[in-house]
């Protein structure tokens, strides 16, 4: 084995294109990966997130289909051959970005296709034809029925982020997508984390696989300063704003449980003075891809996300990350943090831990085998009180604005409180004024006791009607249409 790209026996138009973007020593994923997969092996490969694990598949499977490479403008000689899932849009857009960089110099295209897009620019590229096809389950499934991709000629299937591929929201639609694909085929599975259980489900469709496993399984990175501070609920803005004023930090990502509780702190956090943006799965995928590209080019210092960032997504030079919720699932702990300190630069990693979260942290102490110790965390006193409602409270008034440093004057103490007799602070009420004239008339006596009801007497004075009593109505008399014999 070699750790430099230049000797790796790489076709001149991929290592031209591995130059120029400045790759010269391998990680240890790729080291021990890529001669493998050169040789058409399974391959399940554990490593830290942001040790390069894309171009530790992509680079050799570009390789073995430098055979088909031919310059004919027939859809036909391009078929699918090398099938790359994923599960977040944001990644799969991310990775063949990545593997376009890879063969840019050769004649083998790429295509990416994802949900929340419009289908018809995807059908065209698809129509053309494509050896490289990049897609999350979802989307797939859609150009399958519709006839678009045709995949009864893939000779490689790779699955990025493996655990959250084979889960239980995923098994369903690969389960269809892999009966679509030929038997005979070199399955690749890659990701961070790896449960039991994800590797006994992973053995029924990987044939004799390598395990290759560069780290402790379920490892965080050595470069990444972990800190789990208790803060309670309601303090955890305050927080974030002195860790952010205390570091001088320019820029982070800050992972919240719900979708809700994404757009609610982006909001608060906007409030607040700083420039911010959400990242949540209710987001249209246009609005999703401004985030990031802000984010990448620094026109925001937030990035308010849920797990649909946690996997997989390379921003370069993030220095911190958030966990202003403690993640429901141990391995996303260790997704999130992967977001800084990667390829081997440094990061911070800071996690709020409420009362209510002390299971949750037992579980990822349990995962990642390392004794996790509470900080307290004390608050400074120039460090601003906020509210649920986004208000900043400098202990004697409410003010919005976040900027403004005015110090209002403080309130004048209250007496003490004297309690003094009801009649002294009831309202004085007027009794109340009749509007009935009726009610103003004076008393009138009334019939004698002994005399008759009124009605009565005019039943008797009127004589009944054959019999009947005067208090029944007659009937109402109603022309027939038809006599009756």
């Amino acid at each position: 084995m070699t750790s430099s790209f230049s000797n790796l026996s790489l076709a001149e138009p991929l290592a031209r294109a591995v130059a120029e973007m400045g790759y010269e020593t391998m990680t240890p994923i790729q080291e021990q990966a890529i001669p493998v997969v050169l040789q058409g092996k399974d391959v399940m490969g554990a490593a830290q997130t942001g040790t390069g694990k894309t171009a530790a598949f992509a680079l050799p499977l570009l390789q073995r289909m430098m055979k088909h490479e031919n310059p004919s403008t027939s859809p036909a000689r391009h078929p699918v051959r090398a099938l790359v899932l994923l599960p977040t849009r944001e990644l799969a857009d991310q990775v063949a970005q990545q593997v376009k960089l890879y063969a840019k110099y050769t004649n083998l295209r790429s295509a990416v296709v994802f949900g929340g897009m419009d289908m018809k620019p995807q059908t065209l590229e698809l129509k053309q034809g494509v050896e490289v096809l990049v897609a999350t389950p979802g989307r797939l499934l859609d150009h399958i029925e519709a006839k678009n991709a045709v995949l009864n000629q893939v000779e490689y299937v790779v699955l990025d982020e493996a655990d959250r591929m084979l889960d239980i929201g995923f098994l369903p639609d690969l389960q269809r997508i892999l009966s679509y694909l030929p038997k005979q085929r070199i399955t690749l599975l890659f990701s961070a984390t790896f449960s039991p259980e994800i590797k006994r489900l992973a053995s029924s469709y990987l044939q004799d696989p390598v395990t290759i496993e560069v780290a402790r399984s379920n490892a965080t990175a050595s470069t990444v300063e972990q800190h789990f501070y208790s803060v309670s609920a309601d303090d955890k803005r305050r927080a974030l704003h002195q860790i952010l004023k205390a570091r001088g930090m320019k820029q982070a990502f800050v992972f919240v449980n719900s979708k809700l509780g994404c757009a609610k702190l982006a909001r608060s956090l906007e409030r607040e003075g700083l420039k911010t943006s959400a990242l949540h799965g209710d987001k249209s995928q246009d609005e999703r891809l401004k985030a990031l590209d802000a984010f990448k080019n620094g026109d925001v210092d937030l990035l308010v996300c849920t797990d649909v960032a946690a996997r997989g997504l390379d921003i370069k030079d993030v220095p911190a990350v958030f966990n202003f919720d403690v993640p429901f699932n141990a391995e996303d702990y260790v997704h999130r943090i992967g977001r800084t300190g990667r390829a081997g630069a440094s990061g911070l990693a800071v996690s709020f831990v409420a009362s209510s979260d002390q299971r949750l942290v037992a579980d990822i102490e349990k995962l990642i085998k390392t004794k996790i110790e509470l900080e307290p965390l004390e608050f400074e006193e120039d460090t601003p009180r906020i509210s649920e409602q986004g208000r900043i409270n400098d202990g004697r008034r409410m003010y919005r604005d976040a900027e403004d440093s005015s110090a209002p004057e403080p309130r004048q103490p209250r007496e003490p409180y004297q309690r003094r007799e009801r009649r002294d602070y009831l309202p004085h009420r007027p009794p109340a004024v009749s509007r009935d004239p009726f009610f103003d008339r004076p008393y009138e006596p009334g019939a004698p006791a002994d005399s008759s009801p009124s009605w009565e007497a005019a039943a008797s004075a009127s004589p009944a009607r054959n019999g009947v009593s005067t208090n029944i109505k007659p009937k109402k008399k109603i022309a027939a249409l038809f006599k009756s014999s």
